[in-house]
C-alpha cells in the first residue's frame, strides 16, 4: 500500500475500456486501498453497470457507457467519477451530472487530448479527397486546398486548430458558434451566420458537443453544390434522414466521417458513393492516449489532495 487512507479512494473500478496506457494505469492502482476492478469491454445493461461499480467509491468511465440517474442513486459508496473523455457539455455528458451533483459525487472529464490528432486526420482525408489519392476524387482534376473556403462549425480549441491550420494552406476560414468569438476574426477568419456559411463554403467541418444535432432538411437544401462535409464529433451532428437525402440528390459532394462521427450507421454509409467512413477514431493517437491518461491520473490526484 502506497497511501495512507485519506489520500486514496477505497475502491477504483474501471467499468469499460477506457484507452489509458499501462504506465498511467499502475499509477492509479496505487491510488486504491483495496484491489481496483478492470473491465475492457462494454457493459450491456445498467444492471450490468452497477456490477461493475459494486462498492467502489471511484469509477473511471470512457464516453461509450452511459451512467443514468439509477446507477447513481443505487452506487451507494460512489464518491468520484472520472470520465476519460472530455465533459464539454452537461446535457451532452454520458454521465447525469445535475443527479451526481445532487448526491454529492464529483465528475471530473479531461479535454485537449485529441486535437492534434483530429487535426491531422481532417486535412490528411482531405488532401486525398482533393487529389484522388483514395478511391475517390473530389473534382474531375487534382485539385488544392490553397483558395478554398472552410466552414468551421463550433469554434472552441480544437476549430481554432482547424483554422490555424487552413490558413497555412492558404485558405480561406469562415466559422459559426453560438458564442461568437471576435477577438479570433480578422481577414483570414470570419463569422457567418449558419446558413450562409452552408451556402458559401467548399468544405464544412462540424465540432460539436456530443450527438448535437444542428444540420437538418432546410440546412442541407442550401448547403453549397459540390462540397465537403467533415464530422469527428462524438455521433453524427446531422439529422441522418436529411444527411443521405442530400448526398443521394448532389452526387458532386462528399462527406468525410471518422469512427466517432459516423455514429452507429458506419455499415449503411459505407454503401453510399460519396462518403468516406474510417474505422479510426480521428483523435486517438499513440500521444492522445498518454495526454488522456496523464490528465486523467491529475484530476484523481487533485481530488484525494483536497
Amino acid at each position: 500500500m502506497y497511501y495512507s487512507r485519506e489520500a486514496a479512494f477505497k475502491k477504483i473500478a474501471v467499468i469499460d475500456s477506457c484507452g489509458l496506457t499501462l504506465p498511467i494505469m499502475e499509477k492509479i492502482k496505487k491510488l486504491s486501498i483495496d484491489p481496483i476492478s478492470v473491465f475492457d469491454d462494454l457493459p450491456t445493461s445498467d444492471e450490468e453497470i452497477l456490477r461493475r461499480i459494486s462498492d467502489s467509491d471511484c469509477v473511471l468511465v470512457s464516453w461509450q457507457t452511459t451512467i443514468n440517474a439509477m446507477i447513481l442513486r443505487y452506487s451507494n459508496s460512489l464518491k468520484y467519477i472520472g470520465m476519460c473523455c472530455s465533459l464539454y457539455d452537461p446535457k451532452s455528458a454520458n454521465v447525469d451530472i445535475e443527479t451526481a451533483q445532487e448526491l454529492g459525487i464529483v465528475v471530473k472529464g479531461v479535454r485537449d487530448y485529441g486535437d492534434q490528432g483530429t487535426v491531422e486526420f481532417i486535412f490528411a482525408k482531405l488532401i486525398c479527397l482533393l487529389k484522388g489519392l483514395g478511391k475517390i476524387k473530389w473534382r474531375n482534376e487534382s485539385t488544392e486546398l490553397t483558395n478554398k473556403t472552410i466552414g468551421i462549425i463550433g469554434f472552441g480549441t480544437l476549430g481554432q486548430m482547424v483554422a490555424n491550420t487552413a490558413i497555412h494552406f492558404g485558405m480561406q476560414v469562415f466559422y459559426y458558434s453560438r458564442t461568437r468569438k471576435p477577438e479570433s476574426e480578422n481577414d483570414k477568419i470570419m463569422y457567418l451566420p449558419l446558413d450562409s456559411l452552408l451556402e458559401t463554403c467548399d468544405i464544412v467541418t462540424t465540432h460539436l458537443p456530443k450527438n448535437t444535432i444542428l444540420l437538418s432538411d432546410k440546412e442541407f437544401r442550401i448547403k453549397k453544390q459540390n462540397s465537403i462535409l467533415v464530422n469527428t464529433s462524438l455521433g453524427l451532428t446531422f439529422n441522418k434522414d436529411a444527411f443521405v437525402e442530400w448526398l443521394d440528390n448532389d452526387k458532386t459532394s462528399f462527406a468525410i466521417l471518422d469512427a466517432d462521427g459516423v455514429g452507429a450507421f458506419a455499415d449503411e454509409f459505407r454503401k453510399m458513393d460519396n462518403v468516406i467512413v474510417s474505422d479510426q477514431f480521428a483523435g486517438f493517437t499513440l500521444e492522445a492516449k498518454q495526454r488522456l491518461s496523464e490528465k486523467v491520473l491529475d484530476n484523481m490526484n487533485k481530488y484525494l489532495k483536497r
